[in-house]
């Protein structure tokens, strides 16, 4: 294995925290680790932990256990019984992008003056929650919250809540949802053997889409063979909770974006939009109507529900199986009590990430945080995890 010089993160940005992996400061050089890192997912579905803006990002991803596309293997000789052909997970389509304009000036973290940053993998509520005070280039400050989680309590669905408040003055605001589709990646192959093979060409082809009103709701359609009926991958169906604008807002839809405008004063409330997403992958005559009933259920819910339902699901996970450290003797290690807590509470947050909903699939190398090791299964990885598996959740699957 060629080794590589370890990067260390700098302490005063990345304090350690029994519950939480925070990040205090935006460091580019760190940011495929993070995305990696701060990734989400229930063992069915996992996003990458890219900002809401789409970027910028090392390999920004949105994956379906499971849903892969073939590729032909090259050889530099031929030999028999080599394998013909391999098996590579798709990055599907990218729903959770929702990018700000203050004053017409686009929120762009590598440009932006934030006064204040904090993003957190919140391990106790199961989210990904974060905080930002940015001034513009007029010297209005906008405070930006949002979190984003992966639902355990329901397989196909992940939401973003995206609040926007103008501190010091007002001024027109502009919050704009996107879907992306076959989005290049930021990275070549290299010559690392864990990163996935570059998939040449459009894997998802767009068939339909559509939106309508009043739930500001777009479906785009995709399949991954134009000519193969089998497997067809209706990746959203996005439903936006429109932002609470003053003075006679505009909202416009078509599919794969959505947005509101409007002035917005100091004395407004939060404007807010709940980004919800049913992410799902079947025969083409019923993806789209199972979107449109679980985007029908989820969003007469609306958001707290969904968190709540979240955070009573990782209430009873953490019952039955954190593990708790106390009286180390840190003059005989290399690191805090608080940090060795931290370290394990984060292993185990990720295995219930990569098994929770894996229903008749398979557990990924990597779990659901990325492309590495082309999405593969190996038999050791659920060898190591049945352990600890059988002692926490004994139960069912679907019961993690």
């Amino acid at each position: 294995m060629i080794h590589h010089e370890r990067l260390r993160l700098p302490h005063h940005d990345y304090p350690a925290d029994e519950w939480n992996v925070i990040e205090t400061g935006f460091h580019p050089e760190f940011l495929a680790q993070f995305e990696t890192m701060l990734a989400l997912g229930n063992g069915y579905l996992g996003m990458r932990g890219c900002p809401e803006e789409g970027g910028p990002n090392a390999e920004n991803g949105t994956f379906i256990n499971g849903f892969y596309e073939t590729r032909p293997i090259v050889y530099g000789e031929e030999a028999y019984g080599f394998a013909k052909t391999g098996q590579t997970i798709v990055n599907v389509t990218d729903s959770k992008i929702i990018k700000l304009f203050v004053d017409d000036e686009p929120f762009w973290l590598p440009n932006a003056r934030c006064l204040h940053y904090d993003r957190r993998l919140n391990m106790q509520s199961g989210t990904l929650d974060r905080e930002i005070l940015w001034e513009t280039p007029a010297g209005k400050q906008v405070l930006i919250t949002s979190r984003r989680l992966v639902s355990f309590a329901h397989r196909h669905v992940a939401a973003i809540s995206y609040q926007v408040t103008l501190l010091n003055a007002e001024a027109p605001v502009v919050i704009a949802s996107e879907m992306v589709a076959n989005a290049p990646s930021a990275h070549t192959n290299g010559d690392d053997p864990r990163r996935a093979s570059v998939l040449a060409g459009r894997v998802l082809q767009h068939r339909a889409s559509y939106a309508k009103e009043p739930s500001s709701r777009a479906v785009p359609y995709d399949r991954q063979e134009p000519d193969d009926p089998r497997v067809c991958h209706g990746p959203c169906a996005g439903d936006r909770v429109p932002a609470r604008l003053q003075g006679g807002p505009h909202r416009g839809l078509r599919p794969g974006r959505l947005h509101d405008r409007g002035p917005a004063r100091m004395s407004d409330p939060p404007h807010q939009i709940h980004g919800l997403s049913h992410v799902a992958h079947g025969f083409p005559e019923e993806v789209c109507g199972r979107a449109e009933w679980t985007m029908d259920r989820v969003m007469q819910q609306g958001f707290q529900p969904l968190l709540a339902a979240q955070e009573q699901y990782m209430e009873d996970f953490w019952h039955r199986s954190d593990v708790r450290i106390s009286d180390i003797r840190e003059d005989r290690v290399k690191r805090s009590t608080v940090e060795i807590q931290q370290a394990i509470r984060f292993n185990l947050f990720h295995i219930l990430q990569a098994s929770a909903r894996a229903e008749n699939a398979g557990v990924p190398a990597k779990g659901l945080t990325g492309q590495a090791y082309e999405g593969h299964y190996f038999w050791d990885t659920e060898i190591y995890m049945l352990p600890f598996l059988i002692y926490t959740s004994p139960g069912p699957p679907g019961i993690c």
